[in-house]
């Protein structure tokens, strides 16, 4: 972890962090969006970019609240981690369902990591309730997309 890793940010800086990861991953699944050809992976795609932006409005708003909701804070869930099963590639324009979705389950999972860091590094400031709520809640999302690709492609026979 790099030290500029290992501070914890003022309320505003880290905010501005998280909105700058939240339109990151949304640029990378817009990227894809316009790129992949498969209608059904561009589905997945799309309702993971809807994510990406509720998010970044979420943290817009608390930069001008001064504060983050938390009223609605729901547990974690624990994560397959199939990402270390499905290799981490580029999407292309032919892209599949599987390949959206492994897609997608890896840009989760960098966001999962993103704020799991994030709290770690800000254990006991004030805003490490609002990084908890986001990884909670980016670990819902990881975890729904691994249980779709579970479902659909590591069928038992």
């Amino acid at each position: 972890m790099s030290e500029e890793q290992q501070i914890c940010l003022t309320f505003d800086a880290a905010l501005d962090k998280a909105i700058e990861m939240e339109e990151a991953g949304f640029r990378n699944y817009l990227r894809a969006i316009r790129m992949v050809r498969n209608p059904h992976a561009r589905e997945i795609l799309r309702d993971a970019a809807i994510d990406e932006l509720s998010h970044k409005q979420q943290l817009e708003k608390a930069l001008l609240d001064g504060a983050l909701d938390l009223q609605h804070a729901e547990r974690p869930v624990p994560i397959m981690n199939l990402d270390y099963m499905i290799g981490k590639r580029e999407i292309g324009p032919g892209a599949d369902v599987r390949e959206a979705l492994a897609y997608a389950i890896h840009l989760e999972k960098e966001a999962v990591q993103f704020y799991r860091r994030l709290t770690e590094v800000c254990a006991g400031a004030p805003m490490v309730g609002m990084f908890t709520l986001l990884l909670n809640d980016e670990s819902r999302h990881l975890r729904a997309l691994e249980d779709l690709y579970e479902e659909h492609f590591l069928t038992e026979n």
